[in-house]
């Protein structure tokens, strides 16, 4: 019981700071170690045994590539779908308040549809100057670095 009230101190005394610092995350580490063998050895034990041949491929979490017409595509559904927006007048081209007849806070609305939809935040000022669908379109491509 002695060992163990000793052991319950020496832990509460331990800073989170250290321990932080002294344990390497998860992510960096992440899954570098492959096998090489069929079977997988700690002193001389068999641990794990494996039924076929591991590779050392890593696979990394991301996103679809983006094509301007894919980009181009995604923005027009969107707007599609937006309520205030008549799907016939719609065009690549169209001006939201002159030619489709959106007031400044459906421009806004129309704006966070965007960032929701391709996954960034559109600042204010940029905001501002995107007016049309081709100009939205143009901005996500250069966001996303798409030239064509």
């Amino acid at each position: 019981m002695a060992s163990l009230a000793r052991s319950l101190r020496l832990v509460a005394s331990v800073r989170p700071s250290l321990v932080l610092a002294a344990v390497p995350r998860a992510t960096t580490v992440g899954c570098l170690h492959t096998l090489n063998s069929r079977e997988h050895r700690i002193n001389n034990k068999t641990l794990l045994p494996t039924t076929s041949k591991t590779s050392s491929v890593r696979n990394y979490s991301a996103k679809e590539p983006l094509t301007l017409d894919m980009i181009q595509q995604r923005v027009l559904l969107v707007l599609k779908l937006y309520d205030k927006i008549n799907p016939d007048k719609l065009s690549v081209d169209s001006h939201f308040m002159q030619d489709l007849g959106l007031d400044s806070l459906d421009h806004v609305e129309v704006i966070m549809a965007m960032e929701d939809e391709f996954g960034f935040e559109i600042p204010d000022g940029d905001a501002e100057k995107l007016l049309r669908p081709s100009d939205i379109i143009r901005y996500v491509a250069d966001k996303e670095d798409i030239y064509d």
